[in-house]
């Protein structure tokens, strides 16, 4: 199981997480997001995570990765 974790801007409202969890949860790989708008942070867990695609979902939602951290 790999776990990534992202920093993403322009996040204000539960509307926001579900966008982005929506558009994560179809990346192949993903068996769970955590999106937390308070600390503008999406955590991502599953195996093989693609992290381009990763980013691109989360762009396709609306919104911008500030920053990408292993955890």
């Amino acid at each position: 199981m790999a776990r990534k974790h992202y920093l993403v801007t322009g996040m204000s409202c539960e509307h926001c997480a579900a966008s982005i969890r929506e558009e994560i949860s179809e990346v192949p790989g993903v068996s769970e997001v955590d999106v937390n708008v308070a600390a503008g942070s999406v955590t991502v867990d599953g195996t093989d995570l693609d992290d381009t695609l990763l980013r691109a979902a989360i762009v396709e939602a609306g919104y911008e990765v500030a920053a990408t951290a292993a955890v």
